[in-house]
This record gives structure tokens, C-alpha cells and sequence, in this order.
């Protein structure tokens, strides 16, 4: 099996395939790419790689392989803190810690950071102290969306993975066959705004093509100039929570925002923006985007729903 589930990366998995025939593998890899390149799936594979039991590493049929792809093989660990802005020292430390432990079941101990970019200078030099001198069974993952944020004695001692965007080709087969409903104008804007990376243009895709039903509305009467029917729309709004006001809103501004990308000539992957692009002038879209984040700036300062709302039924017509 190898690589093949990465896309594209060809020359990457060549090099990499090469290295594990030979039984070598590196201590320290610096993953590095945009978010959507593939950073998270090189990483288990690498991983499973490590571990792998069978022939043409990483296998992905052996126990271990699958165990590491379900996500609870207890040599492999990830040193991340979800609910924190930063990886922090403590975090780090606590991992070097366990570091010198003996792995469990495999050969190679494998630890993931999946926000190397997010370690301060603190939390590096802690790190550095294992890149030194790591055990040799330790194998070190650090995903960045950019190596220059890490420290250059850091990255000295990495092997680094450099994500390369797809070919159009692979890119827009991959695309179509998961959003079979995407027009080819939705596909063309995912792939140009992705800048070629699969996971950016996936997202743009899931984002452009499903909106509320609120905002569908909002779209039909904005475009449309039809007093009433924003009226319809935003009157109901008048007595939600301003969380979901605000969310709505918020929405709403980055419709507006997307059709003055495409009045521009920016492809966006949204029908909806580009039919306003093509019902509202620029000055009009320009200042409905205004309102919004006037109206934005009023939820945050605790001013009511419902005056929000009649303010919009105003400022919006």
C-alpha cells in the first residue's frame, strides 16, 4: 500500500518509500504546509509506518497499522492541548517526560504535534533538549504551516516534508466525485481558492453549498429588493438569543462579502453571492455589508434583538 492514500506528493512518497525499503527512518520530521495539504494524513502514515508489521510500509492491513489509522495505538501520541491558543511548556515537558519510557507494543515510540507554529520560544527549547539527544526509539512529527516559525536549531534537526498542492487533474476528480451537486463554476472557484490543497477546497465546497434557511431567504429578498420579504424574514429573528442573531448575522455579512469578491472578478464558491453580484451594484452590497456590521457591533453591545432586527428592516431595504 505505501503512501497511495496521499494524493498527489509524488517525488515526496518516492523519497519516503525509498528511506523505509532501506529499513531507515528519521528521528525528527518537520511537516510542513497550509491547513487542508495533507500534513495530518502524511503524519499517520508515517506513523503507521513505523509501527507497520507487514511488507511495503506502512502496510494499512497489519494490526498495528490499523491501530495506529483508528487512532488508539499506544505508541503513537499526539502532545497537543485543543482547548489552548498555545502549546504550552508544561504540555512539552510532561511529554519529554514520557518520552524516555520504554514504548509499549512497538519498535518506535512516535509523538505528534499537530501545532508545532503554536510552541513558544519556552516550550521549543524544551523540546530541542529531546531533539539533542532523543532515545532511539523515538520518532518526532512537527506539523507547521510554516518552518520559519519554529526555532532554526530546531528545525536543523528535522527531515523536512514539504506539501505540495495537487495537479488539477487529481484535484478535480477527487472534488467532483465528493460533491457530485457542485456545479463546475462552485468546483473551478474551490480548487483556484484552495490553492490547489484538497482539505481548503473540500471546506469551501461544504461552506459554500449549505446555508440556513434564514439566509437563503435573506439572499432571495436582498437580491430581489423585496421589502417585504426581508421584512418576513427578519421580523421572526426579533426574538432569538443574540448568540444565534449574531451567528446569523455574521452569515449574512460574509454573503455580502463574497459577491463583492465576485463583482471584483474573484471566483467564489457561492450561487448564491454570485447571484447577488449580478442583482446588486457594488455601492449597495458595499453598504448592506455596512449595516451588518453595525448591526453586528449593536449585538455585542447588548442592544436587543428586536431593535436590531427593525433596524435592518430599515437599513437593508
Amino acid at each position: 500500500m505505501g503512501f497511495e492514500s496521499l494524493l498527489g506528493n509524488d517525488q515526496l512518497k518516492k523519497n519516503l518509500e525509498k528511506s523505509l525499503e532501506k529499513g531507515h527512518i528519521s528521528h525528527f520530521y518537520l511537516i510542513s504546509g497550509p491547513e487542508g495539504s495533507g500534513k495530518h494524513t502524511l503524519a499517520r502514515l508515517l506513523a503507521a509506518a513505523a509501527v507497520c508489521q507487514g511488507q511495503g510500509k506502512p502496510c494499512l492491513k497489519c494490526h498495528p497499522c490499523r491501530k495506529v489509522l483508528d487512532g488508539n495505538h499506544p505508541d503513537f501520541i499526539t502532545v497537543d492541548d485543543p482547548e489552548k491558543k498555545t502549546v504550552t511548556v508544561d504540555l512539552i515537558r510532561q511529554a519529554r517526560a514520557d518520552m524516555y519510557i520504554q514504548p509499549n507494543e512497538a519498535e518506535y515510540k512516535i509523538y505528534l504535534f499537530p501545532r508545532a507554529q503554536d510552541m513558544g520560544l519556552p516550550g521549543q527549547n524544551a523540546l530541542l533538549k529531546i531533539l539533542e539527544e532523543p532515545p532511539a526509539y523515538g520518532v518526532y512529527l512537527l506539523l507547521t504551516d510554516n518552518p520559519d516559525k519554529l526555532l532554526p536549531t530546531v528545525r536543523s534537526r528535522c527531515t523536512l516534508l514539504q506539501m505540495q498542492a495537487l495537479p488539477e487533474k487529481i484535484l478535480r476528480k477527487r472534488l467532483e466525485g465528493e460533491f457530485p451537486q457542485a456545479s463546475p463554476e462552485d468546483i473551478d472557484a474551490a480548487m483556484e481558492r484552495g490553492g490547489g490543497f484538497l482539505g481548503q477546497a473540500q471546506a469551501l465546497l461544504r461552506e459554500g453549498g449549505s446555508l440556513s434557511p434564514q439566509t437563503e431567504r435573506f439572499s432571495r429578498a436582498y437580491g430581489d429588493k423585496d421589502v417585504l420579504g426581508l421584512m418576513e424574514t427578519l421580523v421572526p429573528m426579533e426574538k432569538w438569543k443574540r448568540e444565534a442573531l449574531a451567528e446569523t448575522l455574521e452569515n449574512w455579512l460574509v454573503l455580502l462579502e463574497n459577491a463583492l469578491l465576485s463583482r471584483s472578478g474573484v471566483r467564489v464558491v457561492s450561487p448564491q453571492a454570485r447571484s447577488l453580484a449580478r442583482l446588486r451594484t457594488a455601492q449597495e452590497l458595499h453598504q448592506g455589508a455596512a449595516e451588518l456590521k453595525k448591526a453586528l457591533g449593536c449585538v455585542g453591545a447588548n442592544v436587543s434583538p428586536a431593535a436590531v432586527c427593525g433596524y435592518l428592516e430599515w437599513a437593508l431595504r
